[in-house]
């Protein structure tokens, strides 16, 4: 008997792909290449300038130990050598030692020294140089951080962010490409973000590190180099993104798929190749935030468009995107005109070698021939 079809993402694309060349190229630059280290450029007439992922978010960890000297942030590698990724770059020698933590590579321990400094009333950033290494610190992440409130009778509250890098990269191999989305979204307690361009990063960051409750910020590390266009607005000091919102990126009335983190702008691609191809105008939701999930946007597009489909690099079991479905079906089956689908990593550990890394999560031409069938083209 043919296995179930949740099984076999990568088996769809294996016939198309086995002789063409790799979508994604390999990842070679390393932590401190010159590019990463650019500046940044100068503002258009209209204020909007160019910033990469990766300086939004040293200007939200900056603006937010400004303002508060109640923040630190803690983490290995964030002081002397300025973050794995540089997010933390320069914020060293602003804030002094005793604001920039270097820890030992112990994460249950500075994780634990920050939850229990978030219960003494401070308000720590505790960075894990990948989410993966967050597997050592689970516990203190879920039993002390999110269940605390609760259990204190709303005595105690718990302000901390645990931010870093989410999901893979590009040749890490099973065991650092593990994405936390659903991981982390399940649990009562925890606000989950995930931000997609620069003023999502900035913006959900500072709202991260302002909220009384534990929030987890899941990057992505294939994003951090990349530019986006930051309004004149979002490049101020008091720009916060609300926390359970998502976004239109792209209006459309044919199709609408929702996405989250990097799969953002591969949607994006997509509906630009269904609209020149087809003639489809697809709506694409931003989600932003994971936990809590912004549902009043997905059904209010779901009930302009009567279709649906969830684009993530997640596995398909229990994901994002099988709640996301569960929830249009709940809330918005009678505006559907055909069933809800999605586009997922495959049901597999995620292989180093680059062309199965590939095959092994959502590309562009996975999302348009997926799509094509939703709209039965």
């Amino acid at each position: 008997m043919a296995a179930p079809r949740v099984f076999r993402p990568a088996a769809r694309l294996l016939s198309s792909r086995l002789a063409s060349t790799p979508l994604r190229p390999a990842f070679t630059q390393t932590a401190c290449a010159p590019s990463i280290l650019r500046a940044r450029g100068y503002a258009s007439e209209s204020g909007t300038k160019e910033v990469t992922v990766r300086d939004a978010l040293n200007e939200a960890l900056a603006e937010e130990l400004e303002s508060n000297q109640k923040t630190f942030i803690l983490g290995e590698e964030v002081a002397q050598y300025n973050g794995a990724y540089k997010v933390t770059r320069g914020l060293l020698d602003r804030f002094g030692p005793k604001r920039v933590i270097d820890t030992p590579i112990t994460e249950a321990g500075f994780c634990g020294i920050a939850v229990g400094a978030a219960l003494a009333g401070l308000h720590p950033i505790c960075e894990f140089m990948t989410f993966n290494f967050a597997m050592q610190a689970i516990d203190q992440i879920i039993n002390s951080a999110a269940k605390t409130h609760y259990m204190s009778g709303g005595i105690q509250p718990c302000n901390v962010t645990f931010r870093g890098p989410n999901g893979f990269a590009a040749g890490v191999a099973a065991q650092h490409s593990q994405d936390y989305s659903a991981w982390y979204g399940s649990i009562p307690g925890l606000k989950v973000v995930s931000p997609w361009s620069s003023e999502d990063a900035k913006g959900l960051l500072k709202a991260a590190i302002r909220d009384p409750n534990p929030v987890v910020v899941l990057e992505n590390e294939l994003m951090y180099g990349q530019a986006f266009p930051m309004s004149e607005a979002s490049q101020k000091s008091d720009f916060v993104l609300p926390i359970g919102k998502a976004k239109i990126e792209r209006p459309g009335k044919d199709l609408t798929i929702v996405s989250v983190s990097r799969c953002v702008g591969q949607s994006l691609t997509a509906a630009q190749e269904l609209k020149s191809k087809y003639g489809v105008e697809a709506e694409v939701i931003n989600l932003r935030s994971i936990k809590p999930l912004d549902v009043e946007t997905i059904i209010a597009s779901l009930k302009k468009t009567g279709r649906l489909m969830v684009v993530e690099s997640g596995y398909p079991m229990y994901g994002v995107s099988s709640e996301i479905m569960a929830l249009s079906m709940e809330y918005g089956f009678d505006y559907l005109t055909a069933p809800a689908a999605r586009v997922t990593g495959a049901e597999v550990p995620t292989p180093y070698a680059l062309g199965l890394e590939n095959m092994s999560f959502p590309q562009e031409d996975t999302i348009v021939g997926q799509a094509a069938k939703v709209l039965r083209l």
